[in-house]
């Protein structure tokens, strides 16, 4: 099975489990917009593969393995859509755009995006670098780095 379709039907049932313990076959039809029949066939197949438990009639619940998987998804998506918010893109299309990142970015990727943001949060040039950004999107003009900008990063450099 595709890691995509394991990684989102995992990350909706853990979404909807949250208000309901068990996870009807309509749920998911509903929130990914497909037929019923094609969510009872994946259904199946993910209880195969050891990633919830399916009941016919009775819905569904995740297993500790589908539980790590969404969970890990979750948290990809997440941060994928923090960074992008930060760089300016708007909410609707960081979401639209993690949803699709998450299943494809490579771990070395992801662990250099939450590094970044780690040092985004913490570090006094952020703002300036984000306006920066911002201005350049709006103009279409790159501007020469401002004094200010140079010398908080004349701190940082090492010799």
């Amino acid at each position: 099975m595709r890691k995509k379709t394991i990684e989102d039907y995992a990350e909706i049932i853990y979404n909807l489990q949250k208000k309901k313990k068990r996870v009807q076959t309509s749920d998911i039809a509903q929130a990914l917009n497909i037929n019923p029949a094609s969510v009872t066939e994946i259904f199946q197949k993910l209880s195969k593969e050891g990633y919830l438990h399916y009941e016919k009639y009775s819905g569904v619940s995740l297993t500790d393995k589908g539980r790590i998987i969404a969970l890990k998804t979750r948290d990809k998506h997440a941060k994928i859509k923090e960074f992008l918010i930060t760089l300016g893109v708007d909410k609707k299309t960081a979401e639209s755009d993690a949803c699709e990142i998450e299943h494809i970015i490579h771990k070395t990727t992801m662990d250099t995006i939450e590094k970044f943001l780690e040092i985004v949060k913490t570090c006094e040039i952020t703002p300036l670098l984000i306006n920066r950004l911002n201005n350049y999107k709006k103009t279409g003009k790159l501007e020469k780095c401002p004094d200010e900008i140079y010398e908080i990063c004349k701190k940082y450099q090492t010799k």
